[in-house]
């Protein structure tokens, strides 16, 4: 299957990660030669026994597509540590970094998995943990997903089934492919990318900090720090 390329630039590409995953200090730090660095953290490990934990499986990432410095851990995570439950676009046994082309695709994107989380928990009324907000520019060539023909797009962008999705990315990733752009099915008119490597997307800068209001049905407002209001949804 033949996907046609698409350049992205995208000054402000936005992701929404919790804001338990603070950024892994050795990332930010470390330099040198990216081979070296599962024997630099076996070190680090003997000072720090939770270094491991925190980074993950480095060794999930090629050492050519590995990056480092202020915000990098940002995207390594990403690759290092991996959701079994799996995505649209990875079946649990590698990473992948999403992000929206606005910060309102990525709000809504990250809403709906919150909202499947809350109605699946019970939990009542509740505000959600603190939401860190993303912002860094993407410059890269990525592979459409809507040159698909038209029935296979409609299978890979299907609300709640990832198979389609998941077996195109597998034999794209393994191609070595930087990654896909597809429109968001969450938001309309949104766009998103789904990256296979860290070096496919620039690093980010944090740029806001949210919270989100579970009324016991639905996510309907969102608390914005930065602004210092809620808004609804």
């Amino acid at each position: 299957m033949v996907l046609s390329p698409k350049d992205v630039f995208w000054p402000t590409a936005t992701r929404i990660i919790a804001s338990r995953f603070p950024p892994i200090g050795l990332f930010e730090r470390i330099s040198g030669d990216p081979k070296d660095w599962e024997a630099y953290i076996a070190l680090e490990s003997l000072v720090n026994p939770r270094l491991r934990q925190e980074v993950g499986d480095i060794s999930l990432v090629a050492p050519e597509d590995r990056v480092s410095g202020p915000g990098a851990s940002y995207v390594m995570a990403s690759f290092t540590h991996l959701n079994p439950k799996g995505s649209r676009f990875s079946n649990g046994s590698y990473g992948v970094y999403y992000a929206g082309r606005e910060f309102e695709t990525a709000l809504r994107e990250t809403v709906h998995h919150y909202e499947l989380f809350y109605a699946d928990s019970d939990l009542g009324i509740r505000r959600s943990e603190p939401m860190r907000v993303l912002a860094g520019m993407v410059n890269a060539e990525f592979l459409d997903v809507e040159s698909l023909p038209a029935m296979e797009l409609q299978q890979v962008l299907d609300p709640s089934n990832y198979a389609a999705g998941q077996g195109l990315a597998a034999g794209i990733r393994d191609s070595g492919a930087k990654g896909l752009v597809y429109p968001s099915v969450r938001h309309p008119t949104g766009e998103c990318i789904a990256a296979f490597k860290p070096k496919a997307v620039g690093i980010p800068i944090q740029a806001k900090h949210l919270e989100y209001h579970w009324n016991g049905s639905r996510i309907d407002r969102y608390f914005d720090y930065e602004m210092n209001l809620w808004v609804d949804m």
